[in-house]
């Protein structure tokens, strides 16, 4: 089992931390892709696409999943680790969540074929999905997908990030006028004090 695997789960917030500073902080002068300026910038995907940062990081996701919760979505391309490993740890989690997706939602329509927004085994309509994103500044992508998993039927009210920049309440604003709770693992401020 994961969860016995890599041990109790109070260690893993240190230990994600230590990663994230060490292998997705930078500071300097930066554009985000909301085109703000920051002296801060954070890339998790060196930590989520490695094996130790994404099943820790994916064990504390998953600790913030309900059990009525039958798939995990997100905008690719951040969140797409995430999704697929939070689906393994409720795959190998003692919990009996054996069967929670992952779903990828594309940036753009799928041009061809079934001109999908969204890839991965779809649960039937009126389910309950969780929407993951890894650095969350506005919270405009993880509002997208919200917004496109609740196209395709699905119940969304919750967005769980790793690490939020909490910018003037920016992100909290949206992710309230979604209708949806934000959790976050981590605040900007800890990765860089």
């Amino acid at each position: 089992m994961v969860l016995e695997y890599v041990g109790d789960l109070f260690d893993y917030k240190p230990k994600v931390l230590e990663l994230l500073k060490r292998d997705a902080y930078k500071k300097g002068e930066f554009t985000l892709s909301s085109g703000r300026k920051s002296e801060h910038y954070v890339n998790c995907k060196p930590v989520t696409l490695n094996g130790k940062g994404l099943t820790w990081v994916s064990c504390m996701i998953f600790e913030h999943i309900d059990t009525d919760v039958v798939a995990v979505g997100g905008l690719t391309l951040g969140a797409d680790p995430l999704v697929c490993g939070v689906a393994a740890v409720g795959f190998n989690a003692s919990t009996g969540k054996l069967n929670l997706d992952a779903l990828i939602v594309r940036k753009e329509q799928k041009g061809y074929g079934a001109n999908a927004w969204i890839e991965g085994k779809l649960p039937p309509k009126g389910s309950k999905v969780v929407v993951l994103e890894d650095v969350t500044t506005t919270g405009a992508s993880a509002v997208k997908a919200v917004e496109k998993l609740r196209e395709a039927g699905y119940v969304v009210d919750r967005i769980i990030t790793i690490v939020d920049r909490q910018v003037d309440g920016e992100a909290d604003t949206n992710v309230l006028a979604a209708k949806c709770e934000l959790i976050s693992l981590f605040s900007l401020e800890e990765l860089y004090t």
